[in-house]
């Protein structure tokens, strides 16, 4: 099952005109997902482990999908979550067994 990922730019609250930094007015671009090379996903599994729930974290760095993997392992403790590194698991957390 896929999920819709907003896109989100914070902008600070006293910015007249929904300016940026450069004072130049925001315009959303491509789906980073859809234009980069972003191989490392974060995935939380349903109930069962038989699908994808949710897709908590993506990114092109090891190091940022180790440090969102060992977050949602503190977050979701009781649920299974893999670190996927394109079509590898290179880590998963099954959660308690009980």
């Amino acid at each position: 099952m896929q999920f819709a990922r907003p896109l989100y730019r914070l902008l600070p609250g006293d910015d007249p005109g929904g300016f940026g930094a450069r004072g130049k007015p925001y315009q959303p671009g491509p789906n980073p997902a859809e234009g980069e090379d972003l191989p490392y996903k974060v995935e939380l599994w349903d109930e069962n482990k038989t699908s994808v729930e949710q897709v908590l974290a993506v990114t092109a760095s090891a190091a940022i999908g180790f440090a969102a993997y060992f977050a949602a392992t503190k977050e979701f403790s009781h649920r299974y979550i893999t670190l996927r590194h394109k079509n590898s698991v290179v880590s998963r957390w099954n959660g308690p067994s009980h």
